[in-house]
């Protein structure tokens, strides 16, 4: 009844398409590097103390609890209140559990223990109870109001200390994250109550999937305070991302929105993070070891020695998480490093004249200042660039003014230096110190290590070599490459015409090398100048090293700034860069940033498959199967031109001042401008999309259809046809108030599934009862014959029953393949809200707020009365033709308003649906 009415060339489309969102899905759930994070591990065994709350607190929020991390001995020593030490609040995120602190938690016990505990932090981590609250906002606000009450809380176990803290640190997982964010909304917070916020992997510029309002209603209430109020926030905020390895909140989320007049956050990826360097998945990021132990040296280095509180210095907090999370100097942080040093003592001074340089040190026994005269070499060059192997903490680079063969001081450049994996290294440019007369390069006396330092001076036009991305279009067809011939340490690759996101490319650098040496290492690192989304590959050489190129952030249209590839090379190889489209990472794009719109683009699908069923109905009087309407209605030129349409005309004061007065919501594809992710075509490939996922759904639902009349056929064989077509009949009446009245005291999300269940329930038995006829009719051909002829003598007669016949059962089933498609989506949206009341329902019977209640009031009668609908009761309606037209509006509504916000697409299936029951009546 279906695959028979799809010719072989749509049949072959919808295979296509399912091979490119195979394509697609594959580089977001496996296109990314292995998971490189070290394990942290409880040198103890971990305890949870419970933090016992007022009994008025604990009764308004039964389901919250607070509790205080330790391990072993020192958890032994909590039980004894009050407590000494820093205070640090963490919050889990969606179904995240309280116990994700440990890991945090203990790295800092294990730090604090090396200082011999001069400074130690108390870890608090709220219970939350695992609610789902990336599918259900409405706890939202009751799980901020909470943890404000928990920070109050903290902070009187402290009283009667002799440094006793004012404030706490926050760090949020996820949603975590933006509860803490939410925090200053509420009217009687007081922000001298947090002193600092880390986020980890928490989507900040919008939901994940807004699958009901209160999620986007929470967003717009923080993000609006945060952008109203940010010259009045005084706490610093951080917020990492995990990268690609992160698919369930793409990085590009987590970004804090750049104000100008707010310089107290900064957004990182992981990636980037200095001596973290990995991408991590949403969970691994919050016990990823090296992440960890980035974030405890910020939160001791934060430490006030006056205080032994965590700083309240604005400039000071910034600096530290610069320091540590975006571009480490290979030093200890100092609040106010010294620029002058001593370079004096019982130390060799050699000279270097020439233009490149290595020194192998082994076994020194003395100090070596190794020392390159400038006056000369800024005639001839406009940089330098020295990096080491030694990656220990010492200064080691100076600037000397006015030395002949050796200086008493020198300016020490060691605080610009960048930190790498295998080695730390400066680049100078000339002219900026027109006062140095020398460059020093420090080699300190080592006893059984190894390391190198290499030093040049080279132009600027030399290692900056541009190369040109290949076209969107070209599919990986044809590639471009450069070709590096000089031999030096330091190439910087300009990639041209790269700053979007739908934009990826496969970057292959093949190097070939001519030494002897062993062990040859050269790091390629993947810049972003507008965003902290840095990625590095180390590769052993002679190698062929492939990179993924592709965004989390598209380039501000105010930027001018290049993409680039910064090579750390080897002087004794050749590099050969060649870059090319991938086809699979824009389509991996597309899904990362699209993917949760794809529901709009399924039902707008269905709308119009559900409205030429209609229509069929109308005009020939019977209906064509869900398969062939799909292909005749569902296509993209039906709905796009409209919505691309408004979107100009809101460019025009007129048309949006009238769109204003007529109260309609903003565009969602303004919406995703605003927030740079305009691909081009997109639309038109997620109608593609969503047009095969509704085909190969409408096929999975009918085909369970088929199986279940198969087993209804097989427990209890139906007798005959219904006989009558009552349309509100005592079990249709019954069917519509035990549904309304769970929805009212329990969940809408219930009630609906409930109702669903009963409409499908309606269609297996129909399609038992035609089964049954069939193969009846098969048996005995002349009393089926003559049932069939009676059936049509009573159809025809004034008599204000209606009897079916098999031809009316069978275009009634094929109606109801359109309206079951549509109906399976609808309520698959409604799911979320049922998920997080089940697993709440031993703290609360009644959903509060419920999203899916006035859907319930809706749908549930909708549902009923088709469960009992024929065509041959409704195709001589008067309200069918509208209903029919009506599909193609609500359609282009769908696209238009449901994209990037699903809550409000089941109210655009809903009303077409009402319609359908009502044509049984008018």
């Amino acid at each position: 009844m279906f695959l028979h009415s799809v010719n072989l060339w749509n049949l072959a489309f919808y295979v296509f398409m399912v091979f490119l969102a195979t394509l697609g899905l594959w580089d977001v759930f496996f296109g990314f590097e292995e998971n490189k994070c070290s394990m942290s591990y409880m040198f103890e065994y971990p305890e949870y103390q419970k933090i016992e709350l007022p009994n008025k607190l604990a009764k308004r929020y039964p389901a919250y609890e607070l509790y205080l991390y330790g391990e072993g001995s020192y958890a032994e020593e909590y039980r004894v209140l009050p407590l000494t030490g820093i205070p640090v609040l963490f919050l889990p995120g969606n179904a995240g559990s309280y116990k994700q602190v440990r890991s945090i938690g203990s790295i800092a016990l294990r730090k604090a223990e090396d200082i011999d505990f001069k400074y130690h932090f108390d870890f608090f981590s709220v219970n939350f109870n695992e609610e789902l609250v990336a599918l259900y906002g409405g706890s939202l606000q009751k799980q901020t109001m909470f943890v404000h009450e928990c920070i109050k809380a903290i902070l009187r176990l402290y009283k009667g200390q002799e440094f006793a803290p004012q404030s706490v640190a926050i760090v949020g997982h996820s949603m975590g994250g933006l509860v803490a964010r939410a925090l200053l909304t509420l009217k009687n917070f007081k922000q001298e109550l947090v002193n600092l916020l880390v986020t980890q992997a928490t989507p900040h510029v919008a939901p994940v999937m807004p699958l009901d309002r209160f999620i986007t209603d929470f967003y717009v209430t923080v993000n609006n305070y945060w952008i109203l109020n940010a010259r009045h926030i005084n706490f610093t905020t951080l917020s990492v991302a995990g990268g690609f390895r992160d698919y369930q909140v793409r990085s590009g989320l987590t970004f804090l929105p750049q104000l100008s007049h707010h310089t107290s956050a900064l957004s990182v990826v992981s990636s980037a993070v200095p001596k973290t360097w990995v991408s991590t998945d949403h969970l691994s990021i919050v016990w990823c070891k090296q992440l960890q132990l980035t974030t405890i040296r910020a939160f001791f280095d934060l430490i006030d020695a006056d205080t032994k509180q965590i700083t309240q210095n604005p400039k000071k907090k910034l600096s530290v998480l610069n320091h540590h999370f975006i571009r480490h100097p290979a030093k200890r942080f100092e609040e106010n490093p010294a620029i002058i040093s001593d370079l004096t003592g019982t130390s060799m001074w050699v000279p270097v004249k020439v233009s490149r340089w290595t020194y192998v040190a082994y076994n020194e026994s003395d100090k070596i200042y190794f020392t390159f005269p400038l006056a000369n070499h800024r005639r001839i060059y406009t940089h330098a660039y020295c990096q080491s192997t030694m990656l220990d903490t010492n200064s080691w680079i100076f600037g000397c003014i006015n030395s002949t063969s050796m200086c008493r001081q020198g300016v020490d450049l060691s605080w610009k230096a960048e930190l790498l994996p295998t080695i730390k290294s400066l680049t100078l440019r000339l002219q900026d110190y027109p006062s140095l007369s020398h460059l020093v390069v420090y080699v300190p006396s080592v006893h059984g290590s190894k390391f190198v330092v290499d030093c040049e001076f080279f132009k600027k036009e030399t290692r900056s070599v541009q190369l040109p991305v290949t076209h969107l279009f070209s599919f990986g067809l044809s590639s471009r490459k450069v070709l590096l011939n000089t031999s030096g340490l330091y190439y910087n690759i300009e990639l041209l015409n790269f700053g979007q996101i739908y934009q990826a490319f496969k970057l292959n650098v093949v190097s070939k090398c001519s030494g002897t040496k062993e062990e040859i290492t050269s790091i390629y690192k993947f810049h972003i100048p507008w965003s902290y989304e840095d990625s590095l590959t180390i590769a052993q050489v002679p190698s062929s090293t492939e990179i993924s190129l592709k965004l989390h952030v598209a380039q501000p249209e105010n930027d001018s700034h290049v993409a680039l590839l910064k090579m750390y090379t080897s002087s004794d190889c050749q590099y050969e860069v060649t870059v090319k489209t991938s086809f699979s990472q824009i389509l991996g794009q597309v899904i990362r940033f699209h993917g949760g719109a794809l529901p709009a683009y399924v039902i707008a699908s269905a709308l119009l498959a559900h409205g030429g069923q209609l229509y069929s109905l109308f005009s020939t009087g019977y209906c064509l199967e869900y398969a062939a309407i799909l292909d005749k209605e569902a296509k993209p030129y039906k709905v796009d031109p409209f919505v691309i349409m408004i979107k100009f005309l809101l460019g025009y004061n007129w048309f949006k001042e009238l769109w204003d007065l007529l109260l309609l919501p903003e565009l969602d594809a303004i919406v995703l401008t605003s927030q740079s992710m305009c691909f081009p075509l997109v639309s038109l490939i997620l109608f593609l999309f969503g047009t095969c996922t509704a085909y190969w759904s409408g096929l999975l639902s009918w085909a369970s259809v088929r199986l279940l009349s198969a087993l209804w056929l097989a427990l209890k064989r139906p007798s005959e046809l219904p006989k009558d077509v009552e349309v509100l009949s005592p079990d249709v009446l019954f069917l519509i108030g035990a549904p309304l009245l769970v929805s009212w005291t329990t969940c809408g999300a219930l009630a609906i599934l409930l109702s669903y269940f009963c409409y499908l329930c309606k269609i297996v038995h129909l399609q038992a009862s035609l089964t049954n006829f069939k193969s009846s009719q098969a048996v005995n051909p002349k009393h089926s014959r003559r049932s069939e002829k009676k059936s049509h003598q009573h159809k025809d007669s004034a008599a204000p029953a209606l009897c079916l016949c098999a031809a009316e059962a069978e275009d009634s089933l094929r109606m109801h393949s359109a309206v079951l498609s549509l109906l399976t989506w609808t309520v698959l949206l409604s799911m979320p809200s049922l998920v997080f009341w089940l697993k709440s329902l031993w703290y609360h019977f009644k959903l509060n707020p419920d999203p899916c209640k006035p859907l319930a009031f809706i749908l549930i009668p909708t549902m009923a009365v088709l469960g009992n609908t024929y065509t041959v009761s409704v195709k001589s309606s008067q309200l069918l033709k509208t209903a029919s037209q009506l599909a193609l509006p609500l359609a282009v509504g769908t696209v238009a308003f449901g994209s990037a916000h699903l809550y409000r697409v089941p109210g655009f299936a809903c009303l077409p649906l009402l319609l359908h029951a009502l044509c049984n009546w008018m």
